[in-house]
């Protein structure tokens, strides 16, 4: 570790003196980049520099219990647990800091909201859970756009894909892929019985076309008149687009926008995030059990969730989180959540990493 610590403080200092140099600040290219990593790398030195102070003065401690004088002696063995202690609480941090960022964090991210068993009662929660995701990300300053929509007949969603663009949009949501199980009373129980519903959410990032190529000529798209609720028709235009990447079977419906054009560019928006994802997920399989089993896996036919509205509790079964707080979560409240799964998350990365090593 501290041989990467040492890497980090000459690099980091070698940035200060570039970003001195007139010729650097004036490349359009280089700069922000530069500009970027010596911020990134700043969180580790400021860390790292205290960290350095604390192993000079523990290393002067322990000498001075060689000293004649037993007071300075005293005071030293008063110093050296409470020096090593901090010590060890900075090496932690300083480990966190050097696991290395999922290249993804910063990207803007395609969220995939999807009723599954429970009928209305699923498709109205994925409107209850896109609605919640739009708050938080509202809070986040992130931009929202829904890319397509399939809704039923009493305000629910049988799908609907949102993009949220924003800084570490991805980092944000990264880990709500998976089954939400919603358990509740419907309005049209006349028993008062708790039904349980199933709602999977995909998380993908958004995929730039540099990252990943898509040959038209592989691609079959149809348009059609959108149709509404019921089948009833919205545009009495062809503007829907249905887009099928013919290598891979992958089908993309969007028909929220009134302009064929628009609706053909949101729909490859989203084939190119799922295809990324694929490519992603194809990579995990082949790396060992070890490798699956770190930060990003993410299985989403795990049932990461459960919101139980009798008890208006959630609770987050991977890293056994309940929260008496049902109402405000799905008003946005997500920040202790979020926080909670990201720490474990960020342990789990750093015991499978010493694992390795």
């Amino acid at each position: 570790m501290l041989d990467k610590l040492q890497g980090v403080a000459e690099r980091f200092f070698e940035l200060e003196q570039s970003l001195s140099d007139s010729q650097i600040v004036n490349n359009r290219e280089l700069y922000p980049k530069y500009v970027k990593e010596h911020s990134d790398l700043g969180k580790i030195m400021a860390v790292f520099q205290p960290y350095q102070q604390v192993v000079k003065e523990l290393e002067e401690s322990k000498e001075l219990l060689k000293d004649g004088d037993p007071e300075i002696k005293d005071l030293a063995k008063e110093e050296i647990p409470v020096l090593s202690a901090k010590k060890a609480e900075m090496e932690n941090e300083l480990k966190r800091l050097l696991i290395p960022k999922d290249p993804n964090d910063e990207k803007n991210v395609i969220v995939e909201i999807r009723a599954g068993t429970g009928g209305e009662e699923a498709a109205l929660f994925v409107g209850s859970l896109f609605r919640m995701y739009s708050r938080y990300a509202e809070k986040k300053n992130c931009k929202i756009e829904i890319l397509s929509s399939h809704e039923t007949g009493v305000g629910g969603y049988k799908e609907i894909i949102g993009m949220f663009q924003g800084q570490g949009a991805y980092s944000i949501f990264k880990y709500e892929s998976g089954t939400h199980r919603v358990q509740r009373v419907p309005t049209t129980e006349a028993q008062g019985r708790i039904h349980t519903s199933a709602v999977t959410v995909a998380v993908l990032p958004e995929a730039e076309e540099v990252e990943v190529h898509i040959d038209p000529g592989e691609l079959k798209i149809d348009v059609y008149r959108s149709g509404g609720p019921g089948g009833q028709s919205v545009n009495t235009t062809d503007s829907a687009v249905r887009v099928t990447h013919l290598p891979t079977g992958l089908v993309v419906i969007c028909q929220d926008e009134k302009s064929q054009i628009k609706n053909k560019n949101k729909a490859l928006k989203v084939l190119r995030a799922r295809l990324l994802d694929r490519i992603v997920q194809e990579q995990n399989d082949k790396r060992s059990e070890d490798r699956k089993n770190q930060v990003g896996s993410g299985d989403r036919s795990e049932r990461i969730r459960t919101y139980n509205f009798p008890q208006g509790r959630v609770t987050d079964h991977r890293i056994g989180l309940t929260l008496y707080k049902l109402e405000y979560i799905l008003e946005g409240d997500l920040t202790e959540l979020i926080e909670e799964l990201t720490t474990y998350y960020q342990a789990q990365h750093l015991k499978n990493v010493d694992k390795l090593n």
